[in-house]
C-alpha cells in the first residue's frame, strides 16, 4: 500500500501544484520568447593538417568539447513569436513557432527542418493574478556553459505549466512534460513491444537572494516511468549566481539518478543495460533536467560540480573560465571521471575587431582499469564582431586550432571527429578555417 502511494505521489503533485501556487503569479524567467523573429546560427568551413575536411578535437563519451574553432557541424534554429489574440479584459494569447536544422558537416546539404517550438501562452488571466500559463513544445529553462556548449540543465519538451509564481523573495515555476513518448513495435506484426516513455515534472525556484549581488536557483526533476519493467529517476541542481566585474560567476552542484542523469542506454552483448550517450532515449551528455532512458536503474548516477566565470572588467577585455568535475557511475561499467579547466580570453582591438584565444585541458579516468585519456586544445581566432562585449554577436571568425592528446585517447579522438579517423595513430593535429556564430 505504501509503495502504491509513493508511485501515485508524482501524479498528485502534477495536478495539485499549479493550483497551490496560483495565488501570486508574476512574470516568468523560465525561458519565454520575445515578440518578433529570433534565432541562432552557426556555420563554418576549414581543413585539417592531414588534408580533407576540417577536423575537430574532443573525447566524446561523457565529455563536451571546447567550441571556438572546433565545431565541424552546422546548426540553425529560429522562428517567430506573436500575440495571437488580445481580449478586452487584457488577457493575451501569445504563440511561438520555431524550426531547426542540423548537419554534421560544414554545410546544410541533407539537413532536415523540423519543429523546435510550437506553444501558446496565456497571460494576464485574473485568476492567475497576471501569471503565465502555457501548453505545447518549447525550449524551457536551459542555462549553459557557452564555450563548452554544455546545457547543464535542459528542461525542453512537450507539456504545460505555470511560470513565475511569487514565493517569498523569489519565484516558483512548475511544468509537466511527457518524454520519450513513442512505442517500440514488432517489425513483423506491428504490435507494441516496449515503451520508454516517462512523465517528467520540473520544479524551479529562481532568485533567492543570499548576499549582495548573489542569488540561488534550485531545480528539481521527478521522472516517472510509464512502461513495464522500466525505471523512474530524479535529479537536483543548486546554482549560486554572483554579479562580478561586469559579468557573473555561477557555482553549481548537480546530482542525478537513473533516467534523471539525462543519458541514454543500450543493451550490450551480455544482456546488460548500460549507459550510452547515443542510446535509446538519449538527450545529450550535458542535459540533466529532462528524461534520459527509463532503462537505467538507480545504480546509474551522475554528480557534476563546476564553477563558471564570465567577466568584462574593461570595455576591451573579457573572458570566460570553467573548472568542472563530473563523475558517472553504473554497476555495469564502473565509474568514469571527467575533469576539465579552460578559458577564452578576448581583447577588442577596436569596436569591430577582436583577438580571441581559447585553451582547454581535459582528463578522463576510469575505474575498470582502462588507461586515462588526456586532451589539450588551443585556438587563436581574429574576429570581426558587432561590438566589444563578450556576448556581442554576430561574430565572423578566422581560426587556427591545435589539438594534442595521449595514446590512450587516440581512439576516442578519432571516433568523435566529424570527418573520421583522419589522424590514425597520431597524437596531435591542426585545423584552420572560418566560423560564424550569430544570434538575434
Amino acid at each position: 500500500m505504501i509503495n502504491q502511494r509513493l508511485k501515485a505521489l508524482p501524479f498528485a503533485l502534477a495536478l495539485a501544484l499549479p493550483f497551490i501556487f496560483a495565488c501570486g503569479v508574476a512574470s516568468a524567467d523560465a525561458g519565454h520568447d520575445e515578440d518578433g523573429f529570433h534565432g541562432y546560427l552557426r556555420a563554418g568551413a576549414g581543413a585539417s593538417s592531414t588534408g580533407g575536411p576540417q577536423s575537430c578535437f574532443g573525447l566524446g563519451g561523457n565529455t563536451m568539447k571546447y567550441r571556438l574553432g572546433n565545431e565541424c557541424d552546422s546548426y540553425f534554429e529560429g522562428g517567430y513569436t506573436k500575440d495571437l489574440a488580445t481580449v478586452d479584459d487584457g488577457v493575451i494569447f501569445t504563440g511561438t513557432l520555431w524550426a531547426n536544422a542540423w548537419s554534421p558537416n560544414s554545410n546544410f546539404s541533407g539537413a532536415t527542418l523540423s519543429l523546435a517550438k510550437a506553444y501558446v501562452e496565456a497571460k494576464n488571466l485574473d485568476f492567475l493574478n497576471g501569471g503565465v500559463a502555457w501548453v505545447g513544445e518549447r525550449y524551457y529553462y536551459r542555462p549553459d556553459i557557452h564555450f563548452l556548449d554544455l546545457q547543464f540543465i535542459n528542461l525542453n519538451g512537450t507539456g504545460g505549466g505555470i511560470d513565475g509564481i511569487k514565493a517569498g523573495p523569489g519565484k516558483f515555476s512548475y511544468a509537466m512534460f511527457k518524454d520519450n513518448d513513442t512505442n517500440g513495435l514488432d517489425a513483423a506484426t506491428g504490435a507494441v513491444t516496449t515503451s520508454r516513455a516517462g512523465l517528467r515534472q520540473n520544479f524551479l525556484y529562481e532568485g533567492l537572494p543570499v548576499n549582495p549581488g548573489g542569488t540561488i536557483d534550485a531545480v528539481a526533476t521527478i521522472i516517472s516511468a510509464t512502461g513495464e519493467n522500466n525505471h523512474s529517476g530524479w535529479n537536483l541542481t543548486a546554482l549560486h549566481k554572483q554579479e562580478i566585474w561586469g559579468g557573473g560567476n555561477t557555482f553549481a552542484v548537480q546530482y542525478g539518478v537513473g533516467a534523471g542523469t539525462g543519458t541514454g542506454a543500450t543493451v550490450n552483448s551480455a544482456g546488460l543495460v548500460v549507459p550510452s550517450e547515443s542510446g535509446a532515449g538519449s538527450q545529450g551528455n550535458g542535459r540533466m533536467g529532462n528524461a534520459g532512458s527509463t532503462l537505467l536503474g538507480s545504480d546509474v548516477t551522475r554528480l557534476r560540480v563546476f564553477d563558471e566565470l564570465v567577466i568584462q572588467p574593461t570595455k576591451q577585455f573579457s573572458t570566460e573560465f570553467i573548472a568542472l568535475y563530473q563523475k558517472d557511475t553504473s554497476d555495469a561499467l564502473g565509474s568514469s571521471v571527467w575533469t576539465t579547466i579552460g578559458a577564452r580570453p578576448v581583447y577588442a582591438v577596436n569596436r569591430h575587431f577582436k583577438l580571441q584565444m581559447e585553451a582547454g585541458v581535459e582528463h578522463v579516468t576510469f575505474s575498470n582499469g582502462t588507461p586515462s585519456e588526456d586532451l589539450t586544445k588551443v585556438t587563436f581566432a581574429p574576429t570581426i564582431a558587432m561590438g566589444e562585449a563578450y556576448w556581442s554577436r554576430p561574430e565572423l571568425r578566422f581560426f587556427v586550432t591545435y589539438g594534442k592528446w595521449n595514446n590512450a585517447a587516440t581512439a576516442a579522438v578519432n571516433a568523435n571527429n566529424n570527418s573520421g579517423p583522419v589522424y590514425n595513430n597520431g597524437t596531435s593535429g591542426t585545423s584552420a578555417g572560418v566560423q560564424l556564430e550569430a544570434w538575434w
